[in-house]
């Protein structure tokens, strides 16, 4: 009992800092758990990509989490899983789609990902957002159906708002997340991430981008539209946050310099407030 405590706590610090924390709140105990155990895993994996280890140790440590997850299901959990059997039988949580945000995570390790096309932009968002989505809307109980859908385009929106954000920050661990195809319509030849953040038509680059997230917004809308409330109240509180941080980066624009964009606090708590008793 004290171990699964500790674990419980451990998960939910590290969901703590994540914009999506007060989302995970509104879920019952059980979906709330699983919630932080998924979140947590993503953090995990995430901190071995963005790590400053050589790429070999860091494609090995991800190559243990695939032997971890296998054996998960396998009905052997390693001491870092061992917490999520309960939630892995209960929401029927699947394997691939763990599997795949490491896939995703590895992507970024293998090179260090500049102007890829948008057939390998959309593998990557679908690797490293929708697979959490899919794992996500089983904890949320939301139909297969619709739950695939909606994990497609809100894990989509998600990302897309986070690479439309974090461009001048990617572009200092050496990534540039605009594709290619974004880049040649705005006349922008290179793919080296410094002089295209300081290029004069990235704002013609992101544009695609941003109706492409705003898109996916839409979509998620109406699918969350037609499902109980009760259902889709923490999607629909992520999604409505991420949707604020998209209309500041639409509003402030992606001419340089660009300052941070930051949802402020109020904004937040408003909805927090409309949303999580809906």
């Amino acid at each position: 009992m004290r171990a699964e405590a500790a674990a419980h706590a451990n998960h939910r610090t590290t969901a703590l800092g994540s914009s999506f924390y007060p989302a995970m709140r509104t879920l019952p105990p059980e979906q709330r758990e699983a919630i932080f155990q998924i979140y947590s895993f993503c953090r995990q994996v995430d901190d071995v990509t963005d790590s400053h280890e050589p790429r070999e140790r860091r494609l090995a440590a991800l190559q243990q989490w695939r032997a971890h997850i296998d054996a998960l299901y396998q009905g052997v959990p390693p001491p870092r899983l061992k917490d999520y059997v309960a939630s892995v039988t209960t929401f029927g949580l699947k394997r691939e789609d763990f599997l795949a945000v490491v896939d995703g995570m590895e992507m970024d390790v293998i090179q260090d990902i500049r102007a890829p096309n948008m057939a390998t932009l959309d593998l990557y968002c679908d690797r490293v957002a929708s697979a959490v989505g899919r794992l996500s809307v089983r904890v949320f109980g939301l139909s297969e159906e619709d739950g695939i859908v909606l994990a497609h385009h809100l894990g989509r929106a998600l990302q897309l708002t986070n690479i439309l954000r974090d461009i001048d920050e990617d572009a200092g661990l050496g990534r540039l997340y605009i594709p290619r195809e974004g880049l040649y319509h705005a006349g922008i030849t290179s793919n080296d991430p410094h002089k295209v953040i300081a290029d004069k038509a990235l704002p013609k680059a992101c544009a695609p981008l941003a109706q492409r997230a705003t898109m996916h917004f839409a979509k998620a809308d109406e699918i969350m539209n037609r499902n109980p409330r009760r259902v889709v109240r923490a999607p629909t509180i992520m999604s409505k946050y991420y949707r604020a941080i998209l209309d500041l980066l639409l509003t402030r624009g992606f001419a340089a310099p660009r300052e941070p964009v930051r949802v402020t606090k109020l904004t937040k708590l408003a909805i927090l407030l409309r949303y999580a008793f809906m």
